[in-house]
C-alpha cells in the first residue's frame, strides 16, 4: 500500500519523503527499495506506538533542514487508492488561502466511520474530533451528510512540532494525535482550512482484508484501463492481473487468467496466456507464451512458449525458441 501512497506522492512534485515504520520496518523498507519512488526516502523507526502525531514528530527528524516556512504533506499509509489529483487540490487550496494548515477532506453519509471537520461560527474549521462522537439529531436520515477528515495534511513546518507537543496535556488516550494539531492552531489563531474532494472511495483506510480485497480490484481496474488505452488488447480484464511496476509494449494481446508480477517487462506484439504467470521476467517482442509460468527468466524475442512450461530462476530462452509442451527448465528432478 505505500508503494501506491509514494507514487501518487512522486505525481505531485514531493522533492524529499520520510516513511515512518514501526519496530519491524525492516522488510519494509526492504520492499519500497525495490521499486523506490521518484524522489529520495528515508526510513525511521517509531519504536513504541504512541500514536499518529507521535509518529509524525519522529518523522520530521529525517528530513534534511529546511525553511520552517515551507510546508509538510502528511498522507497515512493506508490509503492506496488516494489519486494525485486530490492532493493537487488540498495543496492549491494550502497556497491560495496561506492558511497554516489544510486538511482533505470529504462529505460523507452522517454515521460513517470518520473523524469529523468542526467549524466555528465563521465557517473556518476549529478543530476534528474522533469517528463516532457525534450522534445523529432528530431530524437527521440517511441524506444526513458531514465533512470527514482523511487523515491527509499539509502543515505549515514551523507550526507543526510545538503544535504537537501542545496536544499531549489534554490528550486522554494517551497518545499524540495529529488531528488534534487543527484545534491548537485554530485556537492560537492560526488559519485552518479544508479542501473538499468528492473521491469518498479513494479515500476510505485500508484497515481489514475485505478492504484490501477492495482496494487491489480497484487498483487492478486502475491499470487495466490503463495499459488498454495505450492500446493493449485484453480479452478479459476481469481475469487479468498486472502489477503497476510490470511495462508492456505495443499491440499486446492479453488472454485470461494471465498474471504479470514484479518487473515484468513486456515486448512489443506478444501474446501473452491463457493461464500464464510471469514474476520479474523479460519477455522480447513477437512471442507467444500459454499456459506457462516463469520467475526471473528471460524469453528472447519470437519465441513460442508452452502449453504448460515451466522457467525456473535464471532460465534465458534465445530467439525463436519453441518449447513445445510439458516443457521445464532449470528444474530440480
Amino acid at each position: 500500500m505505500a508503494s501506491y501512497v509514494l507514487d501518487t506522492l512522486g505525481a505531485v512534485g514531493v522533492r524529499q519523503g520520510v516513511v515512518v515504520t514501526g519496530p519491524e520496518g525492516g522488510r519494509i523498507s526492504k520492499r519500497l527499495l525495490e521499486d523506490p519512488p521518484g524522489f529520495p526516502v528515508r526510513f525511521v523507526e517509531q519504536k513504541i506506538d504512541r500514536g499518529n502525531g507521535d509518529a509524525v514528530l519522529i518523522g520530521l527528524s529525517g528530513f534534511d533542514d529546511f525553511n520552517d516556512d515551507e510546508d509538510v504533506l502528511v498522507v497515512p499509509a493506508d490509503l492506496p487508492l488516494l489519486r494525485p489529483a486530490a492532493v493537487e487540490e488540498l495543496l492549491e487550496t494550502h497556497r491560495e488561502t496561506g492558511a497554516a494548515c489544510t486538511i482533505l477532506s470529504v462529505e460523507v453519509p452522517d454515521g460513517g466511520a470518520f473523524d469529523r471537520v468542526v467549524r466555528d461560527r465563521h465557517d473556518q474549521v476549529a478543530a476534528i474530533i474522533p469517528e463516532g462522537a457525534i450522534e445523529l439529531g432528530p431530524e437527521g436520515g440517511p441524506d444526513t451528510t458531514a465533512e470527514a477528515a482523511t487523515g491527509v495534511y499539509c502543515i505549515r513546518r514551523g507550526l507543526l512540532a510545538p503544535a504537537i507537543r501542545r496536544t499531549t496535556a489534554e490528550n486522554h488516550r494517551g497518545e499524540l494525535l495529529l488531528s488534534d494539531v487543527v484545534e491548537v492552531l485554530a485556537e492560537s489563531g492560526h488559519s485552518c482550512e479544508s479542501a473538499v474532494v468528492d473521491t469518498v472511495h479513494d479515500l476510505t483506510p485500508v484497515g481489514n482484508r475485505l478492504q484490501l480485497a477492495e482496494a487491489e480490484a480497484e487498483l487492478r481496474r486502475r491499470t487495466n484501463r490503463f495499459w488498454m488505452s495505450m492500446g493493449v488488447t485484453m480479452v478479459d480484464p476481469d481475469r487479468t492481473y498486472i502489477d503497476a511496476t510490470v511495462e508492456l509494449g505495443t499491440d499486446v494481446t492479453v488472454f485470461p487468467g494471465t498474471m504479470l508480477q514484479g518487473s515484468t517487462r513486456i515486448g512489443d506484439g506478444c501474446e501473452l496466456g491463457p493461464d500464464v504467470r510471469l514474476d520479474r521476467c523479460e519477455v522480447g517482442q513477437n512471442s507467444k507464451i500459454e499456459q506457462a509460468t516463469a520467475v526471473l527468466a528471460t524469453i528472447g524475442p519470437e519465441c513460442a512458449v508452452g502449453p504448460f512450461a515451466v522457467l525456473q530462476p535464471g532460465s534465458d530462452l534465445p530467439s525463436g525458441t519453441v518449447t513445445g509442451p510439458f516443457y521445464a527448465v532449470g528444474a530440480t528432478t
